[in-house]
């Protein structure tokens, strides 16, 4: 496989997964974001798996690697819909998920594929029916309070993805202030790791997500995505989800989250500059072109 010049400078890193593992140096990843919630912030969920199916297909044909299917909002100004509802919504769709990839082909040759399937649910009770239906990654927005999900992927082979936050989930933190962000961050990943690889689970299927937007305002995740490189040091694949963010907004002016993909691609470009690995976006069309077009230019100035 080609690599990116622009990273070689990097360490490799390698993301095992349930039967296979991602490889880095490599161009950028896309996660697609499928809402199976009509409660989104950014107004783009149905909870109908027919609909849902669909998306997935769409976003694989726009150069998706990884689908993130979120069957509960994250808002924090909503009440959590009950665990069986959240299970029965995942098993809708990943049951079909199948089907879709066998309805679906490669944008091109360094897309990942099949795609992963990542399950983003932070209730142990959900991530245990998931993993069984085929989930390769569970993205967690918990912070890992206890070691239970860590658990649970290592048993069933799975990546968890660990994101930076305070508190429990669906609740409001944005009173919470940072006199070093950065610094806070890189400390909960030291000590996330550590609880992790204790849990059973290997460094190599731990992603990290610096949790931009969780209890933090918009200069802490500028301050992050500017001083990206410092959590490179980690040698983990960073997730960034700047897919219309509060940031991006804030930044470029745009109140409603709809319109702020054209602004969401500065992140991109920001954070593949910076170390960046994975990127959580709502638009995967231009995101996809965006980090293929980064990609020949690095391999143009490498002469390769």
């Amino acid at each position: 496989m080609v690599t990116s010049a622009a990273s070689k400078q990097a360490p490799a890193m390698e993301l095992r997964l349930c039967e296979r593992s991602l490889h880095w140096p490599r161009r950028g990843v896309v996660m697609g974001i499928l809402n199976i919630n009509d409660d989104s912030f950014s107004g783009d969920g149905r909870v109908e798996a027919a609909w849902a199916v669909e998306r997935a297909r769409e976003m694989i044909s726009q150069g998706a690697d990884l689908i993130d299917v979120g069957a509960e909002s994250a808002r924090t100004n909503r009440e959590a819909i009950p665990v069986e509802e959240e299970i029965a919504r995942f098993q809708a769709f990943c049951e079909r998920w199948p089907e879709v990839i066998a309805t679906s082909e490669p944008r091109d040759e360094q897309q990942v594929w099949p795609p992963v399937l990542s399950a983003n649910t932070w209730r142990p009770e959900v991530v245990a029916a998931v993993l069984p239906l085929g989930a390769e990654l569970i993205n967690d927005m918990s912070g890992l309070p206890d070691d239970r999900n860590a658990r649970a992927c290592a048993e069933a082979g799975a990546a968890l993805l660990v994101m930076h936050s305070v508190g429990a989930p669906k609740v409001d933190h944005s009173h919470v202030t940072w006199p070093d962000v950065v610094g806070a961050v890189e400390e909960f990943f030291a000590e996330k790791l550590a609880q992790c690889e204790a849990a059973g689970l290997a460094r190599e299927q731990v992603v990290l997500d610096p949790g931009f937007g969780f209890a933090k305002g918009p200069e802490d995740d500028l301050a992050i995505l500017r001083d990206l490189p410092r959590l490179g040091s980690f040698g983990r694949p960073l997730l960034l989800p700047v897919g219309r963010k509060g940031f991006v907004g804030e930044a470029a002016g745009i109140e409603d989250p709809a319109a702020r993909d054209a602004a969401t691609l500065a992140a991109v470009v920001a954070g593949e500059a910076r170390g960046g690995s994975i990127y959580r976006v709502h638009e995967v069309k231009g995101t996809f072109e965006t980090l293929k077009v980064l990609h020949e230019m690095a391999l143009l100035r490498a002469g390769l």
